[in-house]
């Protein structure tokens, strides 16, 4: 293995030094060594193999990607417990959750609700990255209260739309810049949790147990040009007031994909990388981007562990990532289970260096942790996550 055949650098060092100190007395043969044949030239250093090593490493630290990125988290309500529970696990970033404010008839908060909430943060010396949009979020299409956006439907759709430009006006005055939303029908589609470590239990789907009921949603048939084209509505309204205010917008992606002819009717645009793509390209605005959730992408790809990295460099590159959700997984589209980060089928070691390679500057983010009867609320969970988020964060920073 290689950790039993390689000496560590500490080690190697040390060695190498007493090494360099032996042999300015004794040649190789044992011999003494003749001063004139070894002396360096004038006002010349010797090299020694120490300093050549240790200079290796000041070369490889200043080649490594600068690491922008930090341990982040989601979880509401944003309260004081939850901000202090978050603070001592040591996060200290979030997307924040205001009260709701009056629903369906007020889809967006106040600058009031809004600079409380920061707040909030500010008094645990948490900052507020963004904040999630009082609708569009993953809810069922069929439970949706302002489902106007999705379903195409005017002239609802622009009074929803005149509510998150307030959202966004409302977002810029609080000092909060950005805001993350959902662009769904479906919500979430999972079928039975399935057994997992410790007891606990994976939030798991397996397609060919899944049973569409009903048959049709609300929306009825939707292809994905059919989605796509409500979705251009939506971004050619929206990104224009995004750009006034510089505020980004991030997007989240569908959990999981449908397969060839859809699921209760509908093709999930944003469940596979070429409709992800077309999305992305409706609008050249840098306020226009992705929470990627990563557990969500790697559930629509067939050999996740590797095809990830290619989605993070497209999006990344392009600089349109704006959240990251960070979990992992066994399976691959179609058929998986949501596990502890730790014991997937991903290496989030690797995924977490891409992740610095092109440069994502945001908050990396658990979220669908197992669950288990000993641990309401998923805290233990959650913990568990954070820890080994900043544990990956910081073999990155010192190792790449």
């Amino acid at each position: 293995m290689k950790i039993m055949t390689i000496m560590k650098r500490r080690e190697f060092l040390a060695t190498a030094g007493t090494s360099a100190a032996a042999a300015a007395t004794v040649g190789l043969a044992g011999c003494p060594v003749d001063s004139e044949i070894t002396q360096p030239p004038s006002g010349s250093q010797p090299d020694s193999l120490a300093t050549r090593i240790a200079s290796d490493d000041v070369t490889a630290a200043s080649a490594r990607p600068e690491v922008k990125l930090y341990a982040g988290t989601q979880r509401s309500p944003t309260s004081e417990r939850m901000l202090q529970f978050i603070k001592r696990h040591g996060v200290d970033h979030v997307c924040g959750y205001p009260p709701s404010p009056p629903y369906p008839q007020r889809g967006y908060w106040t600058v009031e609700e809004l600079e409380k909430t920061r707040e909030a943060c500010e008094a645990q010396d948490i900052t507020l990255d963004m904040v999630a949009l009082p609708f569009l979020s993953s809810s069922h299409i069929d439970r949706e209260k302002r489902g106007a956006i999705m379903l195409g439907k005017s002239p609802e759709r622009d009074r929803d739309i005149d509510d998150i430009h307030k959202m966004t006006e409302n977002c810029a005055k609080a000092g909060i810049p950005a805001w993350k939303y959902n662009m769904s029908l479906l919500g979430v589609l999972r079928t039975e949790r399935t057994a997992g470590r410790g007891g606990s239990s994976y939030s798991t789907w397996k397609l060919k147990l899944a049973e569409a009921d009903p048959e049709l949603t609300r929306a009825g048939r939707v292809t994905e040009d059919m989605a796509l084209e409500r979705m251009q509505y939506f971004v050619e309204k929206v990104m224009p007031v995004c750009d006034e205010h510089k505020i980004r917008a991030a997007c989240h992606l569908h959990d999981p994909g449908t397969p060839p002819g859809g699921f209760q009717g509908i093709d999930r645009l944003l469940g596979n990388f070429e409709g992800i793509k077309k999305f992305i390209a409706l609008s050249d605005s840098p306020n226009h981007g992705l929470n990627l959730c990563l557990g969500s992408m790697m559930e629509n790809l067939e050999n996740p562990n590797e095809e990830i990295h290619e989605v993070i460099r497209y999006f990344g590159n392009k600089q349109r990532i704006f959240n990251i959700h960070f979990r992992n997984m066994i399976g691959n589209r179609g058929d998986f289970q949501e596990v502890y980060l730790d014991n997937g089928d991903i290496d989030m070691l690797q995924v977490m260096r891409t992740l610095v390679e092109v440069g994502y500057p945001y908050m990396v983010m658990p979220d669908h942790v197992p669950r288990h009867s000993d641990d309401p609320g998923g805290l233990q969970a959650f913990a568990h996550s954070y820890g080994y988020i900043e544990a990956l964060i910081s073999a990155v920073k010192t190792s790449g």
